[in-house]
């Protein structure tokens, strides 16, 4: 094999050989600070794509989470107004409609009943007015509140096509009082709402009998009205709470996938590292003997 002074290619083959090993160490040296074998497009530019695609699509459901948060305390303000509002045998309607049939008694003091009756009336329309929640309020509504509520509730996307579910909520069911007296307990029909009965000046009379009658039956159907909101509400309630599982368990599983696509094994690199780190210090002796050919060209001349 002939000597060249010009052309090493011992040297070459040493020095390249170096080169390629300290590239890979520098790629794992990468992975194991990052702790992702794929961290850029150049990496591998399809699963980079997809992770970032997906981590996307958590970050919006991360969105939704948030906002099922809020939809929840929403919802469970006013499911627990309107539960207060039908109340027991201590207050609220439930209250009401005893206090209505205990009037029927002939030669009671119905002065001293409707004192009850009006404190109630005011119980339940201050309760209604304070199940506010960030600003919201279904049960005591003015002109400025929309005839629908949509609640954000889930998030998909299928191909580059995204999805927003909502469950969509009609206020007139859960109004209790509203600006144009039409809600549960301020709608007037003959001659009076829940809000306004008053028994005060009623005797044992049979017309003012029927309009104690009428009264109570009244109190009756507001009763199965709010008891059927605040049914609505709790159904929708239990959806929110499922919901809020669902995304959290599903946001998991997106992070998993994107683990599987992206994340590097940190085993496999530390082993790896250590192959490359031998390699790299043998390839550092053979450049070192390759370039000493040229010193021993000289030997040929003295």
């Amino acid at each position: 094999m002939s000597s060249s002074l010009l052309t090493n290619s011992a040297a070459m083959t040493a020095l390249q050989t170096l080169r390629n090993v300290s590239s890979s160490l520098q790629t794992t040296e990468n992975r194991i600070s990052t702790g992702q074998r794929v961290a850029t497009a150049s990496d591998n530019a399809a699963y980079w794509s997809i992770a970032t695609s997906m981590r996307a699509d958590n970050a919006a459901l991360s969105a939704v989470s948030d906002s099922l948060g809020l939809s929840a305390a929403t919802v469970d303000t006013e499911y627990t107004a309107l539960t207060a509002v039908v109340g027991d045998s201590t207050g609220g309607l439930t209250k009401l409609q005893s206090l209505l049939v205990e009037a029927k008694t002939a030669g009671i003091d119905r002065t001293k009943i409707q004192a009850d009756i009006t404190q109630i009336q005011q119980q339940m329309k201050g309760t209604a007015a304070a199940a506010t929640f960030n600003g919201v309020n279904w049960l005591s509504t003015t002109t400025a509140t929309p005839a629908t509520f949509d609640l954000v509730s889930s998030f998909s996307r299928v191909g580059g096509t995204p999805t927003i579910g909502s469950i969509t909520l009609t206020i007139s069911n859960y109004s209790l009082y509203t600006a144009g007296t039409s809600g549960i307990l301020d709608t007037v029909s003959g001659g009076a709402s829940v809000d306004t009965i008053s028994i005060s000046t009623l005797t044992d009379s049979a017309a003012d009998q029927a309009t104690l009658d009428t009264y109570i039956a009244k109190v009756t159907t507001a009763i199965n009205s709010v008891a059927s909101a605040a049914a609505g509400l709790g159904a929708v309630k239990n959806r929110l709470a499922t919901n809020t599982d669902f995304v959290k368990t599903l946001m998991d599983s997106v992070s998993r996938g994107v683990g599987q696509l992206v994340d590097a094994d940190m085993n496999a690199e530390s082993t790896r590292l250590q192959a490359l780190q031998t390699q790299q210090q043998l390839g550092v002796q053979a450049l070192s003997i390759a370039n000493q050919n040229s010193q021993s060209i000289l030997s040929l001349f003295k």
